[in-house]
C-alpha cells in the first residue's frame, strides 16, 4: 500500500504523489494517464482535482526534492506556485526543515515555512521565477511587439490594455472593471488563447484583475490545460508584478499585497534587483484527505474507490472558516 494526499492552495487542488516511496516509481507515460484519470471531475477520486503533483528526488544540490506539475489535461506545467507551496509543506514535514530549496521545471526556488494563519491552517512561502517580459519567453506572435506591458491590443479585446508576463508559465493580465471581470470574456478569450490560434501557440494562462486599493487585488485565471480554477498562484504573482509596473507611483514594490481569488485569498511581495524580478507567494498549504491504495493500481491507473481508504482532515474545514472570516 501507498499514501497519497489530496491537498489545495487557495482552492487550486491537487493529488500529490511522492514518487521516494514506491517499490517502483511510476514511468512518465504512467504518470500523464494517472493525472488525467484520478483529477477527472466525473470519474476521479474525490471530485477530481486540478492536477498531480509528482515528488521525486533532486539532482539539483542542494534541492531537497524535485516537483513535476501535470494538469488535468496531461500537459505538464513549468511551475504552479499553489502546488509549490503544498509540495513544500510536504518536502518541510518530511526532512523537517523550514527553509530549502526544490527544483522545479525551469529553477530551483525557495521555499520557507510561515507561522500558521490560523490553527490547522499551515502557511508557506514560495519563490516565483525567473520572470521574463520577452515574445519568445511566452511565446507569442502577431501582435505587432517585443514585449506587452499595459497596451492596447484590438485584436484580443478592444477597450482593454494587456500585459504578457512569463514566471516562468505564460500569463496575460488585464486589469479590468467589476462589470467586465463578471462577464464572458473571460471564459471566452482564454478558450481562443488555449485552442490553435495565431497568437499565443503554445496557450496561455489569461487573467482579469480588478484593483481594490492599492494593497489588495482580485484575480482571477483561465489556466492553460485546466480551464476556470479557484486560483492560480503564478497568476495571481504575475499579476501583482504587473500592477507594480503599471502603477510606480504607489511604490509597491517589497510591499505586502493580498490578492483575493475565489478559493480565497494569498499574499505577495514583488522584488526587483537592477533588472531582475522576482515574487514571493505566501498562502496555505491544506491537506484535505490522505488516500491509501495499492501500489499496482497506481501503475495501471486502474483505481476503483471502493478499494481505497480515504481519511479526511479537519484543515479544509479550517481553512474555510479563516477565509470566511477575512472576505472584504
Amino acid at each position: 500500500m501507498v499514501t497519497i494526499q489530496k491537498v489545495h492552495g487557495s482552492q487550486n487542488q491537487f493529488f500529490l504523489l511522492d514518487q521516494t516511496t514506491l517499490q517502483q516509481p511510476l514511468t512518465q507515460e504512467e504518470l500523464v494517464i494517472l493525472a488525467k484519470n484520478i483529477t477527472n471531475s466525473q470519474t476521479g477520486l474525490l471530485g477530481g482535482a486540478d492536477g498531480l503533483l509528482v515528488v521525486s528526488n533532486s539532482q539539483h544540490l542542494p534541492a531537497l526534492g524535485k516537483m513535476q506539475v501535470i494538469n488535468a489535461d496531461g500537459t505538464i506545467a513549468s511551475m504552479c506556485g499553489n502546488g509549490l507551496r503544498t509540495v513544500g509543506r510536504y518536502l518541510a514535514e518530511k526532512y523537517q526543515q523550514n527553509d530549502f530549496i526544490v527544483e522545479t521545471e525551469q529553477a530551483d526556488l525557495k521555499v520557507t515555512c510561515q507561522a500558521d494563519w490560523a490553527p490547522d491552517v499551515k502557511a508557506i512561502s514560495v519563490e516565483i521565477s525567473p520572470v521574463s517580459f520577452q515574445r519568445a519567453a511566452l511565446p507569442f506572435d502577431n501582435l505587432g511587439t517585443e514585449q506587452l506591458i499595459s497596451q492596447p491590443v484590438p485584436v484580443l479585446a478592444s477597450d482593454l490594455k494587456f500585459t504578457a508576463i512569463a514566471v516562468p508559465n505564460p500569463h496575460l493580465i488585464s486589469f479590468v472593471s467589476a462589470k467586465i471581470l463578471a462577464g464572458d470574456l473571460l471564459k471566452n478569450l482564454g478558450t481562443k488563447l488555449n485552442q490553435a490560434n495565431p497568437y499565443f501557440p503554445d496557450g496561455v494562462n489569461v487573467s482579469f484583475a480588478q484593483i481594490i486599493n492599492e494593497q489588495q487585488l482580485f484575480v482571477q485565471t483561465f489556466e492553460r490545460g485546466v480551464g476556470f480554477t479557484n486560483a492560480c498562484g503564478t497568476g495571481m504573482s504575475a499579476t501583482s508584478l504587473a500592477f507594480a509596473l503599471i502603477h510606480p507611483e504607489l511604490n509597491i514594490f517589497d510591499r505586502l499585497l493580498t490578492v483575493y481569488n475565489p478559493g480565497g485569498y494569498v499574499q505577495t511581495r514583488v522584488h526587483q534587483t537592477d533588472n531582475h524580478y522576482w515574487i514571493e507567494l505566501i498562502g496555505n498549504a491544506t491537506i484535505t484527505h490522505y488516500l491509501d491504495l495499492n501500489e499496482n493500481d497506481l501503475h495501471h491507473a486502474t483505481i476503483d474507490p471502493a478499494q481505497v481508504k480515504i481519511t479526511p482532515t479537519v484543515e479544509d474545514a479550517a481553512y474555510q472558516q479563516f477565509i470566511k472570516d477575512r472576505r472584504p
